[in-house]
């Protein structure tokens, strides 16, 4: 890549990205254009501006993207109900592709002929940064110094970071073993004492929850009001989409609702243990699903629930941009038309209580149907003879046969 002359570099401002920053300049020689994005990890991102300009970068791109991350990524992927594996709500792979479109359109905007990341070659996120930036620009040079450089420990970097006189900021108190990812969805928790499968997170790892044993002994009611499958007020409050998710997970946090622990397979090829706190994403999974009971045809939730495992699949290995993604997601998203009305949850220490769920104009429950008192008619019980016969028909063929 000995013609790249300006690289777009996703950009923290920590150890790693301010060490790469020095790097790229060093090793590629050439320009560095900074992107440092607010997608809710709950931390000032205007410090990145100060450390980038002090290591004499002229274009430097800070951004709030909370509301677009959580209208555009977020709440498509819950139409979904999309989970990993059975547990993993999706926190970090959510975040990739609109990282990756921002990335791509600051090189055009800035005429860069490359971008560069910070993650490492054992994880996923270089496959989902990479293959979001080539299905939006084929022809972007990606930079993914990990897997070219030696400095492979953080005492490489931090020696490196004083050669170069790159500030680093020594924070006072005890450091996190962990390596922590944030956003508006959810923080994981990977390293130290997690690399053993058998070991038990310690208590204070935890960040956004309370235990389950110190959550409040009186359970938290909450409604959830929803249009074409989004949440759209809570408790009669209308909220933008942003808003929802940071009420959820304050109202899920205080009553320990969302944490999990899960060994997952990497698309790289290795099995991983992490622990996630998650609790906006329990809570809107738990309520779409009961609203979707309501108002969702029995074969198209079906369908849908034998289509998410590979729509889960595509955003959790990095191909948000795929043509098969996009193709999903519009059958997904026509699903949603009358996936509408209220669902009302109990949070009680850890747990998500349904206790009612009512759609006024696209309810598909007939209590005349369904009761078990006089129904006047609405339903001939005599029907089912013909009905049972008929699906047995094969079956009893079969059995004579064995016989």
């Amino acid at each position: 890549m000995s013609d790249v002359k300006k690289v777009v570099l996703a950009y923290s401002g920590g150890l790693d990205t301010s060490v790469i920053l020095k790097w790229l300049e060093e090793v590629y020689d050439c320009e560095v254009v900074t992107f440092t994005a607010d997608i809710g990890q709950g931390e000032e991102i205007e410090p990145a501006r100060t450390k980038a300009a002090a290591m004499g970068v002229k274009d430097i791109y800070i951004e709030t993207l909370t509301e677009e991350f959580a209208r555009d990524y977020v709440f498509p992927m819950f139409r979904a109900n999309a989970i990993y594996e059975g547990e993993y709500l999706l926190g970090t792979s959510i975040a990739r592709p609109l990282i990756s479109k921002r990335l791509v359109e600051i090189a055009r905007e800035t005429g860069a002929d490359a971008i560069a990341h910070g993650a490492t070659g054992k994880g996923n996120d270089q496959v989902r940064f990479e293959l979001g930036a080539y299905a939006l620009n084929p022809d972007i040079k990606i930079i993914a110094p990990w897997r070219e450089w030696e400095l492979s420990s953080r005492e490489t970097l931090l020696a490196y970071a004083e050669k170069h006189g790159i500030p680093v900021e020594h924070k006072q108190g005890k450091k996190s073993p962990y390596s922590m990812d944030a956003n508006l969805l959810h923080i994981s928790y990977e390293g130290g004492v997690l690399e053993d499968p058998w070991a038990e997170p310690e208590d204070d790892m935890w960040l956004w929850t309370v235990s389950p044993e110190k959550a409040p002994d009186e359970s938290t009611y909450v409604e959830l009001g929803f249009e074409h499958g989004d949440v759209v007020a809570i408790n009669g409050e209308s909220m933008s989409p942003a808003r929802v998710m940071e009420t959820l997970n304050k109202l899920g946090g205080a009553n320990g609702v969302g944490r999990t622990d899960i060994v997952e397979n990497r698309y790289v090829g290795m099995k991983s243990r992490g622990c996630y706190e998650t609790p906006a994403g329990t809570i809107l999974l738990k309520a779409h699903r009961a609203i979707e009971s309501l108002t969702l045809d029995r074969e198209a939730a079906h369908l849908k629930d034998e289509l998410m495992p590979r729509y889960a699949s595509l955003v959790y290995n990095g191909y948000w941009w795929s043509p098969e993604r996009r193709l999903l997601q519009q059958m997904i998203d026509a699903s949603q038309e009358h996936v509408n009305g209220e669902v009302r949850l109990k949070l009680y220490k850890g747990n998500i209580i349904l206790v009612g769920r009512r759609s006024a104009t696209d309810s598909l429950f007939d209590e005349r149907i369904a009761t078990f008192e006089e129904d006047e008619g609405a339903y001939n019980q005599k029907d089912a003879e013909g009905f049972i016969k008929l699906n047995a028909l094969r079956m009893r063929i079969a059995s004579k046969r064995n016989k």
